[in-house]
C-alpha cells in the first residue's frame, strides 16, 4: 500500500492547501497558555507531592497536544507519571485508563508491518486487561471507574483498529486514500486524549478529595 508523503514519518514542513499552516510561534503561545494554569495552581494552591506530579502530567500532556513537531511517542511522558497517581484515587484511575488506552493505540501506526501486527495487539491486550483488572480491584468499593460514554468510546477502538489494519487494505480506498487509517486513528485517539486532559485539569483545580484509606 502506498504511503502518503506527509505521513511518512519524516520531519518536514508543508504548506497546507485547505487548512491554515501552523507556525512555531503559534504552537509556543498555545503551549504556554495551557501550561501556565497548572503551574499557577501548583504555586498558589500547593497539594504536596501528588499535586506536583499532577502538574507534571498536565505540562507533559499540554506540550504533547500543542507543541511543534511533537512525535507520537511523547504521549508516554504523560502516561508514565500518571500511572503513579492512578493507584491513589479512583478519579485519577479513570483518567489513566482513558489516556493509556488511547495513547498506546495511537502508537500503532508506528508499527505498520504485517509481522508486527500480532505482537502489538497482544501486548496492548495484555497491558490493558491487567490495568483494568488491577485498578478495578483496588477501587472495588467505589463503583465503576468509567461511565457509560467512556466505556462506549474505548470499546469503539476495537472496530477502528479492525477496519484500519484488516479491512481497509482490501478496499478500493487503499490506493486513493492511503492516509485514511492514520487520519481515523489520530482523530479518534485525539478525542480521548483531549478528554483525559480536560478531566485532569478539572481534577487539579477542584483539589484532591480524601485519599483512599488502606484496609487494616
Amino acid at each position: 500500500m502506498p504511503k502518503a508523503s506527509m505521513t511518512g514519518g519524516l520531519v518536514q514542513e508543508f504548506q497546507h492547501a485547505v487548512l491554515p499552516s501552523v507556525t512555531p510561534l503559534a504552537t509556543l503561545t498555545c503551549t504556554a497558555i495551557f501550561i501556565l494554569p497548572s503551574v499557577f495552581c501548583l504555586w498558589f494552591k500547593p497539594q504536596g507531592p501528588r499535586g506536583f506530579l499532577r502538574c507534571l502530567v498536565l505540562c507533559a500532556l499540554s506540550s504533547f497536544m500543542f507543541g511543534w513537531h511533537v512525535h507520537e511517542k511523547a504521549v508516554l511522558l504523560a502516561i508514565l507519571p500518571l500511572s503513579l497517581l492512578s493507584v491513589e484515587r479512583s478519579r485519577d484511575a479513570s483518567i489513566y485508563l482513558i489516556l493509556s488506552t488511547t495513547g498506546h493505540l495511537s502508537l500503532f501506526p508506528l508499527l505498520f508491518t504485517a509481522p508486527e501486527l500480532p505482537i502489538k495487539v497482544l501486548l496492548m491486550l495484555l497491558f490493558t486487561v491487567y490495568s483494568f483488572s488491577s485498578l478495578k480491584a483496588i477501587f472495588r468499593k467505589e463503583g465503576p471507574l468509567l461511565n457509560c460514554l467512556e466505556t462506549i468510546y474505548l470499546t469503539g477502538l476495537i472496530p477502528l483498529e479492525i477496519f484500519c489494519e484488516i479491512v481497509f487494505p482490501f478496499t478500493p480506498w487503499a490506493l486513493k486514500f492511503p492516509f485514511l487509517p492514520l487520519l481515523l486513528t489520530s482523530v479518534y485517539c485525539a478525542l480521548g486524549i483531549m478528554y483525559a486532559w480536560v478531566k485532569l485539569y478539572i481534577s487539579a483545580f477542584m483539589g484532591p478529595p480524601a485519599v483512599r484509606q488502606k484496609e487494616e
